[in-house]
Formats: C-alpha cells, structure tokens, sequence
C-alpha cells in the first residue's frame, strides 16, 4: 500500500492556497443589513465572499450549488457508491466587523514576523481554504473514496445561522452522516455548550438630576463590546472624574474621550474585545461605563439600566451575581457576555446577553431570573436556539480524527467542551476541529485577528490525512 506524503503534497501547494485565501480575506464579509435584498440576503460582502469561493471551486473541477446567495456546497465522491455515507465538511465565509484598533487595514492582508493579520485569517476564512485545499489534493491525486464528500460554506455563522437554517430547509439533498467544522481548535471540539440570547428591556424616559441621553456599545452579541458610548447632561467635573476611573482600574488599560457641547456631555470608554465564548478575555467597555456613570444620581429607567450594568453585569462572565449561574460536571459552567448595549431616552433601554449553558441548564430557567432583576420590564428570548450538543470519544469520527491529530503533532488527543458554537454541531456526529493549535494566540474577534502561516499549512496536512482516512 502506497504511503501518502501529506505534508509534501501541502509544500507543493503552498503558494496557490495563500494566492486563493488573500483573495478571499480582501473581502469585507461582515454581515450588512443596511444594504441586504433578496438577491444579498446578509448584505453585499457575505454574498462576494461565496461566489468568489465557489468560483476557485469550479476552477478546479467541482460542479457547485449556489443556495440563493445563502449557502453554496459541492461534492466529491470518486468511486464511491451512490448510497455510500457522506462526510459533511462545513466552513464559513462570514466575519464580525473589524471594529478598530488593527495596527493594519483588516482587509488588506499582511503577513508579519511568520503571521498572517486579517479579518478571517482564524475564523474562518484561514481555516476554510486550509481544509479546501487538503480535499483538493485527495482530488488531484485520484484516491479513491468509499464515501462521499460534501463540502459546505456559509454566509450568517457569526450572527444568527440563517444561512443553514434555509440551507437545510432548500438543499434536495439529506444532512451529510457525519462531519466537521473547521472553526474552532485542536485536538477536537466534541461538544458545545447551548447558546441562546436574552434582551433585557428598560423604560427609557428618565427625568433625574443627571439624564441619560443616549447609551451605544457592541458590534455583535458574540463579541465583547471594546468600546461604549453615553451621551449624558447635569454631571459635572467629568474629566476630573474620569482620569480618577481610569486610574483607579489601571489594570484594565482603559481610556476615555470627553466632548461637552451645549449642556451635553458624550462619554466614550474604551476596553479591550475579545470572542463572547470567553467573555475573561476581554474587557467590557460597556460595563465599565455603567460603572462610571454609577455614581451620578439617575433616575427611571436610566438608572435601572446602569445599576444592572455596574451591579450585575460588570466581569459577572458566569452569571453569579445575575442568578444565572449553571454548572454540569461532563459540560462545565454558563458563561454570559452582555454583547450589545442600546439606550434611547425617547424609546427603551435594552442589553443582549449571550449565554452559552450546559446541559441542565435552560432559556426559561435563566429568563424566569432574570425578570426579577430591578427595573426589568421584558426578558425577550432570541429566536435562534443551539441546544448543548456531544459526540462521545467513543465515536469512530472522533476516534479517527484524534488519531490523526496525534500522529501529526506528537501530541495527546482529548475531548474538549466549549461555550462557542460551531457548525459541527449541525449534524449529530459533528464536531469542531482545528484550525488552532495548542500555544497559539486567541485573536478571533479580536483587533489584529492573525494566524501564523506555518499552522495554516501544518492545518492542511492533518486535514487532508483526516479527510482521506474518513473516507478511504
């Protein structure tokens, strides 16, 4: 039996899949409702980002499926019978905003010191081409397969899952027998903590010695706010009063800006973002600007707003102080980001936390909590639902895959449960796995996103051997 040098193969190939991936990370593909029809369902960059991969794709001889610009698939199968399983392989193409503070235009990709900086270069575009490019040589080799490969990419991962909703719900085909994602990290994700979101609503008017005009923060409800803004009247000594906050949580590297104009003051507080999986690592702005803003005397609706933001919410990641706190012992805690914050004087107040729970834990559990809270006047449920999701160890999709892994690091495989939500757990013997190594820096939605170029080829090679043993 002829022995297959994977990692030769991806050396051949380096050059063409950083030429297809810069091409790919050009392009803005942040959701856009703004700008969204029916011929753009999550705006015009989503959109861009499928026709140019499924353009690379029939390139190389795949006969694609464009799902109306939601979704787009091709398959491969290559010997294998017309009943064979499928194995289901699914990326996507979407990214959060850029946000600020890149030393680099997040769309113009640079590779500096052995890294790649992009937004998508971890998640997912990075990881998306590296698997590409692995089933690309099982093709360019003619291996013959016993199952059939199907291989998906998104547009709507990073803000709602839309995209397979519709997907599922158009595509003539069954759901692939089992698969992965490749957008998380190694060894394996073979479980996912649910994941739901809870508004909470406030009144808006408020009428108190000090008025909170206005309150902004947050780019998307799975990323740590890194900044927020409030625009307020009747306090004073404001910068007095900020250059003493910032000093006093210097550990937090936080810093503001002050503009005061006709009896109105707009706060802006900056801390650090980070993935809303894992809320620790990064530093609300938000909830350190309610803590600020504590301390003056608002009234209403204002005042509950604040109150929950620097009492409750304020590196609160799981939920103790809220009431929501959850922990299973296969599965871990809950953890909650508070994502999205919005104030309106003339409307409501209204903050979106993101919770990602174990089993045993619920929505209607931790809204029924949450109702209680001071100054609540709604608890609203998000209508995109992920319930806690596991494939044992014992599976031979896990099994294999985890082999893999340890053949080409010289490294332990392990399970691993996480609070982000993967496309792997779409199918029910799904699961994450890679594009991250173990010692490598975290920078998914984060500013100056990077992936070092050695692991995304290295990625490649444990893929492609994955791929092929899957389906060999």
């Amino acid at each position: 039996m002829t022995t297959i040098d994977f990692k030769a193969e991806v050396e051949k190939r380096k050059d063409a899949l950083m030429e297809d991936l810069f091409s790919l990370l050009r392009i803005d593909s942040a959701m856009d409702m703004e700008h969204a029809d029916a011929e753009n369902p999550f705006g015009p960059g989503p959109r861009k980002a499928l026709d140019a991969f499924l353009k690379i794709a029939e390139r190389d001889g795949y006969t694609t499926k464009n799902y109306d610009n939601y979704v787009g698939h091709f398959e491969y199968e290559n010997g294998a019978s017309d009943d064979a399983e499928v194995l289901g392989i699914i990326g996507h193409l979407d990214v959060v905003p850029a946000g600020s503070g890149w030393d680099s235009n997040p769309f113009e990709p640079e590779i500096r010191n052995g890294n790649l900086y992009a937004r998508g270069a971890s998640d997912d575009k990075g990881p998306t081409v590296a698997c590409y490019y692995a089933l690309k040589i099982l093709k360019e080799l003619n291996l013959p397969l016993s199952k059939k490969i199907r291989f998906i990419v998104g547009t709507n991962e990073e803000t709602g899952w839309a995209d397979m909703d519709y997907y599922f719900e158009h595509c003539e085909l069954p759901l692939p027998d089992f698969g992965f994602s490749p957008d998380a990290e190694f060894p394996i994700i073979n479980g996912e903590k649910g994941n739901i979101t809870e508004y909470l609503h406030f009144a808006g008017k408020n009428a108190g010695e000090v008025v909170l005009h206005s309150f902004k923060a947050g780019l998307a409800e799975n990323m740590v706010p890194e900044s927020a803004t409030a625009i307020i009247s009747g306090a004073k000594d404001l910068q007095t009063a900020l250059e003493k906050f910032v000093a006093e949580h210097a550990s937090k590297n936080l810093r503001f800006d002050l503009e005061e104009s006709a009896g109105k003051a707009t706060i802006t507080l900056y801390g650090k973002s980070a993935h809303g999986a894992m809320p620790e690592k990064g530093v609300n702005g938000a909830t350190y600007l309610t803590l600020f803003l504590n301390q003056f005397n608002f009234a209403d609706g204002a005042a509950a707003f604040i109150k929950v933001g620097a009492e409750k919410l304020l590196e609160d990641h799981e939920g103790e102080k809220l009431g929501t706190a959850y922990v299973d012992e296969l599965m871990g805690n809950t953890s909650m980001n508070a994502g999205v914050w919005s104030f309106d004087e003339n409307y409501e107040g209204k903050i979106a936390l993101n919770f990602r729970f174990p089993q045993g834990n619920s929505p209607e559990r931790m809204q029924e909590i949450l109702a209680k809270l001071d100054g609540v006047v709604e608890v609203e449920l998000s209508k995109h639902l992920h319930v806690p999701h596991y494939v044992p160890m014992s599976d031979p999709l896990v099994s294999t895959l985890i082999d893999v892994y340890e053949k080409h690091t010289g490294l332990k495989g392990y399970e691993t449960i996480i609070g982000g939500g993967t496309f792997g757990r779409l199918l029910e013997r799904g699961v994450a796995y890679g594009a991250m190594f173990e010692g490598e820096p975290d920078s998914m939605h984060q500013a100056n996103e990077m992936k070092p170029v050695e692991n995304i080829y290295k990625a490649a090679v444990i893929y492609a051997e994955a791929i092929y043993e899957l389906t060999k």
